[in-house]
């Protein structure tokens, strides 16, 4: 017997769900107690005349339904915790800024560390529980719009729901049904994953599913944590945590605690050892400290300020993690009331993560993307890096270099030009340039033209390597490329 829900069902049984915050598994469900034998009943908040239901809108088709009952409106909420929200199920947008920044407690220390963890452009899962927390942390530092939050009940991006409302999500771009969501996970389409920490033992193995008599079970916990990119296990670093923030400080109160990271879990929920021979890059966050996933176990990378490593974590831990030196210390930032910045840490890309290269085709890649030059002394830093880093590849290379974003003080130049024709007669075999804005593919263009450079300014990185394998007669001499399109 199968009990679902939607919204709308018409005299022939078909069934829509326009005002359900999740479509679930309810057509899998659906087709499977029907060709069993089985009885399916459906709740709905309303009956519509018959063929005026959009085929399109048809969750489950009336072919598989035995039975309909009305609800009324107390015993149809949309949620545990909420009536009825229709940015929950995707009729409208709400006004983001509405969403109330988290109560600064550890939990929200945590979610901030764990959202530093954070990449543009990346597809994200976030778990139940503290990684709910990170929504929440990504909403208030206007970076939502960056990332693509996901939950496994269905939602695509917007700000995942926490709490009584989890699983739904406000402002989704797309609500798939849950096996469809878990098609796209365990096809490895995340880049990360934010998941809870019940326990966490000396080879960074993790137990979310049982303690004791009690088992929890592993939900979708095992085909998220095998199968993300990255994973980041969040949870308080004892029980109770015993912690309080105080005048941007955490405050440790004494007390009898439970310690969370044990010799051994009692339930291997995610092994370590299959993590770190796959390598897979883990990170184990608390309130407290972070510890790092590494083949020969956890180590601990970083500590909050003003803690004692002795006594506030060290004393609290079953076994003796790997230390390297002096654990770095944790941002003070996340310990601090109001707004982190993380925005401009998101999208600025550290200099040594400007460079790859790739040797079998002896391309050199420059990421100049989002890059501001406005002084002779970053001009100057910028052409000392690259110069070191194409010195070591010992030959001239095809370079290929991203513009994306990128902006240059007017007056600089003929310094900027005098820096590229000094690089490219010591080190460039050839030389492409790609960036999506016409502006600067024309601006650009004209600049490297004056100076006797090979004018050539793509649209694309993949344009710009296509072009490599041509002579340097046909790079000085070929036209430009100048498609004027969308910025």
């Amino acid at each position: 017997m199968a009990f679902l829900r939607g919204t709308t069902a018409d005299p022939e049984g078909n069934i829509t769900m326009e005002r359900e915050a999740l479509t679930m598994e309810a057509l899998a469900v659906a087709t499977a107690a029907h060709n069993t034998g089985g009885l399916v009943i459906v709740q709905v908040e309303r009956v519509a005349d018959s063929g005026s239901l959009s085929p399109r809108e048809v969750k489950i088709p009336g072919v598989l339904v035995d039975c309909v009952v009305v609800s009324q409106p107390e015993h149809h909420w949309q949620t545990f915790g909420t009536w009825y929200s229709a940015a929950l199920s995707g009729e409208l947008r709400r006004v983001r800024n509405t969403v109330p920044p988290l109560e600064l407690t550890e939990r929200k220390v945590i979610a901030r560390r764990a959202a530093m963890e954070l990449r543009p452009d990346s597809v994200v899962n976030l778990g139940i529980g503290l990684p709910e927390g990170v929504a929440n942390v990504a909403a208030e530092e206007h970076i939502l719009d960056y990332l693509t939050l996901t939950a496994e009940p269905g939602p695509m991006a917007g700000m995942p729901a926490g709490g009584l409302d989890f699983g739904s999500a406000l402002n989704a771009q797309a609500i798939l049904d849950q096996p469809s969501q878990f098609d796209f996970y365990d096809g490895g389409g995340l880049d990360v994953a934010v998941l809870g920490m019940a326990q966490a033992d000396r080879l960074g193995n993790v137990n979310v599913s049982r303690f004791g008599p009690k088992l929890a079970g592993s939900g979708g916990f095992i085909n998220i944590s095998q199968n993300a990119k990255r994973l980041v296990f969040t949870g308080t670093f004892t029980v109770p945590s015993r912690c309080r923030m105080q005048d941007g400080r955490l405050v440790i109160a004494d007390g009898a605690v439970a310690p969370k990271f044990l010799a051994d879990v009692e339930q291997r929920t995610f092994s370590g050892q299959y993590a770190a021979a796959a390598g897979q890059p883990v990170l184990y966050v608390t309130e407290r400290c972070v510890f790092q996933l590494t083949p020969d176990g956890l180590e601990l990378t970083e500590i909050a300020p003003w803690l004692d490593l002795e006594k506030d974590v060290l004393a609290h831990i079953g076994f003796e993690p790997i230390i390297r030196g002096e654990p770095k210390l944790m941002d003070a930032r996340i310990f601090a009331a109001g707004p982190m910045g993380l925005k401009d840490d998101l999208l600025t890309i550290p200099l040594e993560a400007r460079f790859s290269y790739d040797a079998e085709r002896n391309i050199f890649f420059l990421n100049m993307e989002g890059m501001s030059l406005v002084s002779e002394e970053e001009i100057q830093a910028i052409g000392t890096e690259v110069g070191n880093r194409l010195a070591v590849v010992g030959k001239k290379v095809q370079m290929v270099i991203n513009y994306d974003n990128f902006y240059l003080e007017p007056d600089l130049a003929d310094r900027y030009k005098a820096l590229i024709r000094s690089l490219a007669e010591r080190y460039y075999a050839s030389a492409t340039r790609y960036t999506t804005s016409s502006f600067m593919r024309l601006k650009l263009s004209d600049h490297l033209s004056d100076r006797g450079l090979a004018p050539h300014i793509y649209e694309s990185r993949q344009e710009a390597i296509n072009w490599i394998g041509k002579t340097d007669t046909d790079l000085v001499s070929a036209e430009p490329v100048r498609r004027i399109g969308p910025t």
